[in-house]
């Protein structure tokens, strides 16, 4: 008498029996998480650097004694984003001074080079998150896609067999369902990410505008008399 096989169910060798059209839908998706995963773990440490780099620059902001002082000691916080606009601004009216009273009508000028410093590091922070989005709205459907064509592939097992018992579909139904797994996972990730990311951005980009405006007034009292 004959020992029955085992029959193995263990994900793994779902996967490895899959037909061709279910691996390349696996192997995509998992492309598209460990890309995610590597986004997620790089901006989350830049993210993380660039607020505390912002708390420690606006510390030394606010108790220097003036902006040269600030701006001689601005290098040590290359990560933060507020620094980086601090420099362009500082920059920007050192060069329209230039030795000689500021006017009135300099300060619009000041006020486009914050803005544009402004724009390039809000444009630096949001760098990548971009493939979050995608990857948490488009790999639902790659599963479902994979989900379809498992589902195909077991009708194909019944008109093939003319039987419709479990033997038959249950190969086509389980590549359906580890691709629609594949998918879901993909995507749930990314999604909860970029939530986070996108909030703590446009928190970074909040704290970036007041610090913009806190620097125009403090050159627009320069100019009646006023001291930082």
């Amino acid at each position: 008498m004959s020992t029955p096989q085992l029959v193995q169910t263990g994900v793994l060798d779902l996967i490895l029996q899959a037909g061709l059209m279910a691996k390349f839908v696996m192997l995509l998706l998992l492309s598209a998480s460990v890309l995610s995963w590597a986004i997620i773990v790089m901006k989350w440490r830049s993210i993380k650097y660039a607020t505390q780099e912002n708390v420690r620059f606006l510390n030394v902001f606010w108790h220097g004694k003036n902006v040269d002082e600030v701006f001689a000691k601005c290098d040590k916080y290359a990560r933060s984003p507020i620094a980086s606009v601090f420099r362009s601004g500082f920059k920007e009216l050192k060069r329209l001074s230039d030795g000689k009273n500021l006017e009135p009508e300099c300060v619009e000028n000041i006020n486009r080079a914050l803005m544009r410093a402004s724009n390039v590091e809000v444009t630096v922070l949001e760098k990548y998150i971009g493939w979050l989005a995608t990857t948490a709205s488009a790999a639902p459907f790659i599963g479902l896609f994979g989900t379809v064509w498992g589902i195909m592939a077991a009708f194909q097992n019944i008109g093939a067999t003319g039987a419709a018992n479990l033997a038959v579909v249950a190969p086509g139904i389980s590549e359906a369902l580890i691709t629609t797994a594949a998918g879901i996972g993909a995507a749930i990730p990314a999604v909860v990410a970029y939530n986070y990311f996108a909030s703590r951005i446009k928190r970074l980009a909040a704290d970036i505008d007041c610090f913009t405006h806190d620097f125009l007034n403090i050159v627009q009292r320069s100019l009646i008399g006023g001291k930082k």
